[in-house]
């Protein structure tokens, strides 16, 4: 899993964090709990690794707007271009701001140097979460999923409520202690394709000066195998209410990833700006 692809989430909370790394408690050995430790091992473990870098289609949508950006990513860190808003093409004159945008960034290396600087801090803060959420649960078998495709085993499901023996290292894991939901996993591959986390109660952050995520927020997080075994975040939904740093937030988002392609090892950030400069939007290619 693109461990990066949790700071949809983990950026809706009051930064900076004051951190203090405590190993999460042990907890009684159960099947369902082995089960899902296992997948959450795999997880970690692909979070670590780089993996083949990808390009592919974001759609992003709020009660607001909805936008399309094609992202590749590189050695560099990510890099996007906007192709359309509310699913109409960018006008003559958007698109221009948008390769402007772009020729500014190869313009000065010093712009994506502070946006790959600022990718990692997310992603740091990110893994923290993943390391922390086998110790944070207590997990229980449910009934199996009956969606799976034909032919193969049905996807295994588990609920999951807040561990009482957990104890927060940081803030950033504050919020797993009044989250309860389900976790899906793929038995044959021990995978998690999906993650829904709803909130139980208010969840306050230092002392409630920070900030405060409201009861009743969810999000819910699903990854497929995007070919190669390689495994990649295809959905994001998030609707939570809060304040950060004294100003109510809304935050009502899904986000669905897709037309992932493989690019090469060792790919720029300059030959990926070049590639976007090339590419067509996917209404454009369909109406080819």
């Amino acid at each position: 899993m693109r461990v990066h692809r949790y700071t949809s989430f983990l950026l809706l909370l009051p930064w900076p964090w004051v951190c203090a790394n405590r190993a999460a408690p042990a907890q009684p050995e159960t099947a369902a709990q082995a089960v899902v430790q296992r997948a959450l091992a795999n997880e970690l473990l692909a979070a670590r690794s780089a993996g083949h870098p990808i390009r592919y289609t974001l759609r992003k949508t709020s009660p607001r707007l909805t936008s399309t950006k094609l992202l590749i990513e590189t050695k560099d860190g990510l890099v996007a271009r906007l192709v359309s808003i509310n699913d109409q093409a960018l006008s003559a004159a958007d698109n221009k701001k948008e390769l402007d945008r772009l020729d500014g960034l190869l313009a000065d290396p010093g712009r994506q140097k502070h946006r790959k600087d600022s990718e990692d801090a997310d992603t740091a803060r990110a893994m923290k979460v993943l390391r922390a959420l086998p110790g944070a649960f207590l997990y229980q078998p449910a009934d199996p999923d009956p969606a799976a495709p034909a032919g193969q085993a049905p996807l295994m499901r588990f609920t999951f409520s807040p561990n009482p023996a957990f104890d927060a290292p940081d803030l950033e894991t504050e919020v797993l202690k009044e989250m309860t939901g389900e976790v899906w996993v793929d038995p044959a591959q021990a995978r998690v394709t999906r993650l829904e986390g709803h909130l139980r109660r208010d969840v306050d952050f230092g002392w409630g000066i920070l900030g405060k995520l409201n009861k009743g927020g969810w999000i819910v997080i699903e990854q497929a195998d995007i070919g190669g075994g390689q495994w990649h975040i295809v959905r994001f939904e998030m609707q939570m209410t809060g304040r950060v740093l004294f100003k109510s937030r809304v935050f009502d988002t899904v986000e669905v990833e897709s037309d992932f392609v493989p690019v090469p090892l060792g790919l720029s950030y300059q030959k990926a700006i070049e590639m976007l400069r090339a590419s067509e939007a996917p209404q454009e290619r369909a109406s080819h």
